[in-house]
């Protein structure tokens, strides 16, 4: 589909664009993605029709953008967290010649690497709501659309919103970059993996982890971390502790919200101890799922680490 053409044509008939190929019916959500009662019960809205003025950006991309709906994609939205952090990868993917001030004719555009090339999906913004809340990743600003209609997007590549729900990060990193990933196992780590983590945040690699889980998917442990889910790796410094140097990771959860309570985390008494400018530069004190933790911790509670760039 082009999405130029299909647009020009839209705006010269004053019509809104409505996707064929990716419709707004069940066979777009998947048969078990929810029971079948529920299934039926589901609404397509534009934006434009619940919202007075709605944007695709507002204020710039962020990860603090996205908080995750009903589908299980962390593996997608985690890897999303990561691109908002590199401006250079966020580009491929979300074309900026679009919105829903100029030329708006209910169509957009995103890009998505595929077997050695970017394949260029083009949607409607006619979002999915059950019982009036979005089944879809939902904005945190009300009026700010780009995750939904990107993860709508991703669900048309991928064939259907259920084929979002559970998947692999390191999937999702190729998918967005077209880069090379790197799997490191947490339970048998390379000795140097402060160094590796550190390295890679100054080479704005994309990074995730991973908590084991399988039989026990989004179980919330009494520390925070939640079990089967994936996270997106912001962060990795060493700095001054009391008398010596300490390497600290941050960490962001896809939910939007839901943070690690141990050592490093938002309230706990370690940064007492760490010099007031260097606290203020590193810590965001909100519940918003980004965390800071140990080295150590995060060995312990995450079971794969995933490290993607442009280049080996």
């Amino acid at each position: 589909q082009d999405f130029n053409q299909l647009r020009a044509l839209c705006l010269s008939q004053g019509l809104l664009f409505e996707d064929a190929t990716f419709p707004a019916h069940v066979s777009s959500i998947g048969p078990n993605l929810l029971p079948a009662d529920k299934l039926w019960q589901i609404q397509w809205k534009r934006p434009t029709e619940f919202q007075r003025n709605p944007y695709l950006i507002t204020d710039g991309v962020s990860r603090f953008d996205i908080k995750q709906g009903e589908i299980g994609d962390c593996w997608m939205l985690a890897a999303l967290g990561s691109l908002t952090l590199q401006k250079q990868f966020l580009e491929n993917v979300l074309p900026k010649d679009q919105g829903f001030q100029d030329d708006y004719a209910g169509i957009f555009h995103f890009r998505f690497w595929q077997s050695g090339d970017w394949v260029d999906v083009v949607i409607d913004d006619r979002l999915p709501f059950l019982n009036g809340r979005y089944l879809s990743v939902h904005p945190r600003t009300s009026n700010e659309f780009w995750p939904s209609l990107l993860e709508k997007a991703y669900a048309k590549f991928r064939g259907s919103y259920q084929n979002l729900h559970g998947g692999y990060l390191s999937d999702a990193l190729i998918d967005l970059t077209g880069g090379i990933q790197m799997q490191f196992s947490l339970k048998d780590p390379p000795p140097d993996l402060e160094e590796i983590l550190k390295a890679a945040a100054k080479s704005q690699c994309l990074m995730g982890c991973s908590t084991s889980g399988q039989l026990r998917r989004n179980i919330e442990l009494r520390n925070g971390i939640v079990q089967g889910h994936a996270y997106t790796v912001t962060g990795a410094v060493k700095i001054r502790y009391k008398n010596g140097w300490k390497h600290i990771i941050r960490i962001w959860n896809p939910w939007g919200h839901g943070e690690w309570k141990g050592p490093w985390s938002d309230d706990s008494p370690q940064w007492d101890h760490v010099e007031p400018k260097c606290r203020e530069a590193l810590l965001r004190n909100k519940d918003d799922g980004e965390f800071w933790m140990s080295c150590e911790n995060f060995q312990e509670q995450f079971s794969w680490l995933y490290i993607c760039n442009s280049t080996p």
